[in-house]
């Protein structure tokens, strides 16, 4: 059996949030993702975030009933590697203008290389300036 091979061909992560809207707007207007697409259902309404031309996809999700995620441990994050540093330094004032601050990581490693920001769940991201390879 060959445990090397595997055809997936995008990948999406995809939680819960009970607040849409400011999910939205935080990974729209303040880290600058573009919406690929927004859904309604009878039980759910959702959107989902990308990069131009990249197959990875974050999904946000709310359920009529209510749909709560507790931000899981500090160094659960989401690492956005941004080649210019002109372009992290603009993400992170603009999130810093909306009333996102940065805080401390749980491991030192983000903190020497990246600034890491709460979303309006608690969850965390990591915008690090890496050149592209």
């Amino acid at each position: 059996m060959n445990f090397n091979s595997f055809t997936a061909h995008q990948i999406r992560i995809a939680r819960p949030t009970d607040k849409l809207e400011e999910v939205i707007d935080f990974y729209e207007r303040g880290l600058g993702l573009s919406k690929i697409e927004e859904f309604k259902s009878k039980e759910y309404a959702g959107v989902i975030f990308g990069l131009p031309g990249v197959d990875y996809h974050l999904e946000f999700t709310r359920h009529t009933d209510g749909s709560p995620c507790p931000a899981p441990t500090k160094d659960n994050l989401l690492v956005f590697y941004i080649s210019n540093e002109n372009e992290l330094h603009q993400v992170s004032d603009r999130l810093n203008h909306m009333g996102y601050k940065e805080t401390v990581p749980e491991n030192s490693y983000w903190k020497e290389q990246g600034k890491t920001i709460e979303d309006p769940d608690g969850w965390r991201i990591v915008l690090m300036n890496r050149p592209y390879e």
